[in-house]
């Protein structure tokens, strides 16, 4: 992606949808683990996984809600979108190697305020749905196409990137 295009208030319209994909690797929930401080061993320790109801080590819940975020704030409505508010169930769980979609479809528009509250779901590789939820942004003001952003590459020890 080399150009990030917002979408006012004024462009969406009911229906409009915004997607984007991502395969979940170790890296990511390394990264996560440590940004967040999240290190439940359920995401980290198979030993541990296994006497879990889930059998083997899986992502973070929020992990894939983060994947709405992104939709948000890189797809629909875009750069300068603000986050209200998020509702979010967690349907099933994520493993390392699921590729996840998050669909956001906007639903309603509130004239009012200016926002808009989007369906929010992520699907996996077979289509199954592991989050749902609503969400409601303020969609930015601006217009204007935007280069998208570099991000320092980031090592992690250990992990093959």
């Amino acid at each position: 992606m080399n150009k990030l295009k917002p979408q006012t208030y004024e462009q969406l319209e009911i229906g409009t949808e915004g997607r984007f994909t991502k395969q979940l690797t170790e890296r990511d929930i390394v990264l996560f683990g440590e940004t967040s401080g999240d290190i439940n061993p359920v995401h980290f320790d198979s030993e541990f996984a296994a006497t879990t109801m889930f059998k083997t080590r899986i992502a973070h819940g929020i992990w894939s809600a983060g994947l709405i975020s992104t939709v948000i704030g890189i797809v629909m409505p875009g750069p300068g979108s603000i986050y209200i508010s998020q509702d979010l169930q967690f349907k099933r769980p994520v493993r390392i190697g699921d590729t996840l979609t998050a669909i956001l479809t906007v639903k309603e528009k509130i004239e009012k305020r200016q926002y808009v509250v989007l369906d929010c779901k992520v699907v996996n590789q077979n289509d199954e749905i592991v989050t749902t939820g609503e969400a409601t942004v303020m969609p930015p003001r601006i217009t204007d196409e935007l280069d998208t952003p570099k991000i320092p590459a980031v090592k992690v020890a250990g992990i093959d990137s």
